[in-house]
């Protein structure tokens, strides 16, 4: 009876300080979660074309910290496959949550001028902020022009700002993949070496961005017209998304 009287008194004691701290006017600071987004894939198709699809694909991803199965080359003669670690050059970092290794595979078949479109949506967990940096991985073969794939960014002053994959730096590539990236200081240029349409501010307060593809397979889809592209590891500063 005395324990339980000793921990109810304890109890009164710590509401008690907890209202007198309540009732002083303190408030107690929560920091913020740790900046993060997600990338929801969509198909702008309002005729019901069919000609335009998007979505996360197992495997199409470009590969880090993944483990092939691979035939031992040291032992000739003998099929005898081990796991081997397998890392493409180009995205040495990248999502740790993918353990599927997806790809957000984009395509438009047919005319360009056909209205529909492929792309993603980028839900994040601030309501605003500004650009230090974006980017994503492109996998080879895929459509890379000044208009698709490319990111709509629209700030809070209304404007809707283009930043077409041609524009991008690749900062690291391979065979396969490149990585493109936009900092804050290239999305600001205006003029010569533009990357942003209008320009991105540092200063800028971002409210949404999307990923658009919306150029197929003609000359308006050039140079490669393949109306294809595969992205991963979409970068929004400094964090990396390559899953839903």
């Amino acid at each position: 009876m005395r324990k339980l009287w000793a921990t109810r008194s304890k109890w009164s004691l710590v509401m008690t300080a907890l209202a007198i701290f309540s009732l002083s006017g303190y408030v107690v600071a929560v920091p913020p979660p740790p900046f993060n987004f997600g990338v929801h894939p969509f198909e702008f198709d309002p005729a019901q074309t069919k000609l335009v699809s998007a979505q996360w694909v197992n495997g199409a991803g470009c590969p880090t910290g993944a483990t092939g199965f691979i035939d031992d080359p040291l032992t000739l003669f003998v099929f005898d496959p081990i796991p081997t670690p397998v890392t493409d050059p180009a995205c040495l970092t990248g999502d740790a949550q993918d353990n599927n290794n997806k790809g957000l595979v984009l395509f438009k078949t047919g005319p360009t001028a056909n209205v529909a479109a492929s792309g993603a949506f980028l839900t994040f967990n601030q309501q605003a902020f500004t650009l230090t940096e974006m980017g994503y991985d492109t996998r080879s073969g895929s459509h890379c022009g000044a208009g698709a794939p490319r990111f709509n960014v629209r700030t809070s002053d209304g404007v809707l700002h283009f930043v077409g994959c041609n524009t991008g730096t690749v900062i690291s590539s391979s065979l396969g993949w490149k990585r493109l990236q936009w900092t804050a200081a290239s999305l600001a240029i205006s003029g010569v070496g533009q990357t942003a349409f209008p320009p991105i501010l540092a200063t800028d307060v971002v409210l949404s961005i999307s990923i658009i593809f919306d150029e197929g397979q003609d000359a308006s889809g050039g140079p490669d017209s393949s109306g294809m592209a595969v992205l991963d590891n979409i970068n929004v500063n400094g964090v990396r998304v390559g899953k839903p």
